[in-house]
């Protein structure tokens, strides 16, 4: 068991473990804070202009008894399609996109540009081989013109 231990501790404090563990942590953080601003900041004058509406309270009330709130609708446990959480939701998930997102495609866009690589892109790269003789070019070509 002791072993076991052991084993579990070379592995858990390894780079790559503990650098992922601090990036769920922040990215958790992260997504709180983008959240609060999509629900206070964001949705607020978006139900003013489109006419007072309350985002967190759209929903289809799938049940017989009629109810005027979301909260009235859940707490008598009548089906639901609460359709202004997924529109709030998917704000939150676009912004965090959009966030996110550009930073991920520059460092993409690095790794395939590496120096010394005349390939733009690993998979051509790859496929070429170890072969050291260069791509013809256009400019190369020996046709003569008419």
């Amino acid at each position: 068991m002791k072993e076991f231990f052991e084993q579990f501790k070379a592995f858990a404090l390894r780079g790559n473990v503990v650098d992922m563990a601090v990036g769920v942590i922040i990215g958790g953080a992260f997504g709180k804070i983008v959240t609060s601003v999509v629900n206070d900041l964001v949705m607020p004058p978006i139900g003013v202009l489109i006419g007072g509406v309350d985002f967190s309270d759209l929903f289809i009330n799938l049940g017989s008894k009629k109810v005027a709130t979301l909260a009235e609708a859940q707490a008598a446990k009548m089906p639901v399609i609460a359709y202004g959480k997924f529109i709030t939701n998917l704000i939150d998930f676009i912004v965090m996109a959009f966030v996110i997102l550009p930073g991920h495609l520059d460092e993409q866009t690095e790794k395939r540009s590496s120096p010394g690589s005349t390939y733009p892109l690993p998979l051509l790269q790859a496929a070429r081989g170890s072969r050291s003789y260069p791509l013809p070019s256009l400019h190369q070509c020996d046709c003569q013109r008419r």
